[in-house]
Parts: structure tokens; C-alpha cells; sequence
């Protein structure tokens, strides 16, 4: 994230469009690309004024202009600043993307922007109270690099033991965000300190925290709500099926099954594979054959083969002719 500023020329531009076809447009995930597009996008034809998409305390708090949280992470202050988070997004994001796939890297990505925003919100009112200055709250931020902060958290934990070069100098991985946190803040006063920490918060709060589970059951709820919504949609309407929606098998066949009225192999199409419908339709001929000679309750598997010699019958004859 950065203070606003004004912008500059499209060298930047130029650049981070190079690096791309350096890479390969074909090499970069979806996602990834996607991302990268929208922030390049928006750059040129921002959805609102800087000043208007920027986020303080003041901004949003006060002036309940939420909207602004959405608005931060895409827009930048100048062609540099857009440069310099997008190549470090596209090598966050070819790694990340890759590992966690693509439905839940733009999750990630959503919840992130929101979280650094407001985790940002907090540290900048906690500040104007520790200090009583109120120009922590007044201070306006823009900027996807909080966002790549957290990335940066998440992409050391995935690869932990090594060693990242910031600035020239080896750091751990372990520590590299905090290394590049205060080295950034001394070699570009500009940058927003307490922005960059809500990222690094934020991407520990994922590693380390409770987040990552409380967004698996957000997940899990909306996906299993998602699948409740239309049961039918999972089950053929031709009636009463005795097949359970869910793994209850085949409900009551031995009861019923000598009390048809319609085809038997009707009531077994809705939700079954070619192998089930083929299991259940010899269970309903074997049904049939045994009505027609059935004097006394079925066996306990809902069919009777009368006075058909079945395959083990069968077996033992042949045995037997055998050992004679």
C-alpha cells in the first residue's frame, strides 16, 4: 500500500508488459492473469478517483464509505507502484495458484483484500488512540501490496527452510517479511508501514491462525447449501424410487417387491448407474418369477427362485459328478 500520490508516466507500464512476454502469457495461470489484468485495467480507467478509492479510518468509519475496502487493493498510485506489485504478484501467484488451485486461490485473494483493509482500519484507529494524533486516521492508503504481504506469509510457509534475497541480503524465509517490511519502509518512506504489517497479520492469521479453518466451513456451508438446494435436480420424478437419497441403499424391496402394480423397472431410473438399473431390474424379474409360484413370505432378500436350481446348486451337482 502507499500514501496517495500522483502519477507518473507509463514506463512502468511498459515494463511490467515486457516482464509478461518474458514469462509467457500461456505460462501464467488464470487466476493469476486475471488479477493481473484487472489491476492494469483499472490503473487506466480507475472505477473512482484515487482519492475517492483510497482507505483511512476517516474514510470509511467515520463516513461509512465501505465500499472503499474493495476499491484500495485494485487501484495504484502510479504506473511504479502498479510495476512493482504486479511482477511480485506474478511469481507469488504462477506458485500459489498452482498448489491451492484456482476456485480457492480467488477465494484466498478475496478474503485477503477485505482482511488487510480492515486489519489496517484497526492498527491505524489503535494508533490514533495510543497517541492521540489524529492523523493515523486520516492517512489514506491504496495499493495491492498489503494483499502481497499476506501472499508472501503464505508462500514461505509452503516453502519454508529457504533463503530469499531481499535487497541483496540473505534472510531466512521465515523472517523474510519482516526483513522486507522494515527494509521497504526505510528505503521508501512513502510506503504504508501499518499496511504492509496488516498483510503480514493477516497472512499469519491464515498460517498460524484460525483463518484458514473459518474459511473451510464457510466453504463446506456454502457448497453443502449449494447441493440441498435442488435435491430433485440429483433424482428422477417417476415416483416413489425405495432408493434413499443419500447412502440409505434400497428402502424396503423385500416388502414391497410382491405388491407391484406398475413396472417394476419404473420405479428404479431415478439417480442410478447403468450397473444399479441392471442389478435392479434382474432383483424385479427374479421378483416376478417367484409371484407366480410364491405360496409363503419371500426370503429375506425379496426375491424366490421357486423351483429353479440356483448357481450353487448347480455347483455342487457338478462336483459331485465329478467326485463320482
Amino acid at each position: 500500500m502507499r500514501r496517495n500520490r500522483q502519477r507518473g508516466s507509463h514506463l512502468g507500464l511498459l515494463l511490467l508488459a515486457s516482464q509478461l512476454l518474458q514469462v509467457g502469457l500461456d505460462n501464467i495461470p488464470p487466476v493469476t492473469l486475471a488479477v493481473l489484468g484487472l489491476n492494469t485495467y483499472l490503473y487506466l480507467f480507475p472505477a473512482a478517483p484515487l482519492m475517492q478509492a483510497c482507505v483511512s479510518v476517516q474514510q470509511a468509519y467515520w463516513f461509512k464509505d465501505w465500499r472503499r475496502l474493495l476499491l484500495s487493493p485494485l487501484h495504484h498510485a502510479d504506473d511504479w507502484h502498479l510495476y512493482f506489485n504486479m511482477v511480485s504478484f506474478l511469481w507469488k501467484g504462477m506458485r500459489l495458484e498452482r498448489r491451492l488451485g484456482g476456485a480457492w486461490f480467488v477465494y484466498l485473494l478475496t478474503v485477503f483484500s477485505l482482511l488487510t483493509g480492515l486489519v489496517y482500519l484497526v492498527l491505524e484507529a489503535l494508533l490514533t488512540e495510543l497517541t492521540q494524533d489524529p492523523s493515523y486516521s486520516m492517512t489514506c492508503a491504496v495499493g495491492f501490496s498489503g494483499v502481497l504481504f499476506a501472499l508472501k506469509v503464505l508462500n514461505n510457509h509452503y516453502h519454508p527452510g529457504g533463503v530469499t534475497y531481499v535487497m541483496g541480503l540473505p534472510v531466512s524465509n521465515r523472517y523474510a517479511s519482516w526483513a522486507e517490511l522494515v527494509l521497504i519502509h526505510i528505503t521508501s518512506p512513502g510506503t504504508s508501514f501499518i499496511g504492509h504489517l496488516a498483510g503480514i497479520l493477516v497472512g499469519l492469521l491464515y498460517t498460524a491462525g484460525p483463518l484458514k479453518a473459518i474459511m473451510k466451513k464457510c466453504a463446506e456451508f456454502v457448497t453443502a447449501n449449494g447441493y440441498n438446494s435442488q435435491p430433485g435436480a440429483y433424482y428422477s420424478s417417476t415416483g416413489s424410487s425405495g432408493y434413499s437419497g443419500t447412502h440409505g441403499g434400497y428402502s424396503g424391496n423385500h416388502q414391497s417387491a410382491p405388491h407391484y402394480t406398475t413396472a417394476p423397472t419404473a420405479s428404479y431410473t431415478g439417480g442410478l448407474t447403468e450397473e444399479e438399473q441392471i442389478e435392479a431390474a434382474i432383483r424385479n424379474s427374479l421378483n416376478d418369477r417367484g409371484q407366480s409360484n410364491q405360496t409363503s413370505a419371500p426370503p429375506p432378500y425379496g426375491f424366490n427362485l421357486s423351483e429353479e436350481a440356483t448357481a450353487e446348486e448347480i455347483r455342487q451337482r457338478r462336483l459331485r459328478r465329478f467326485d463320482s
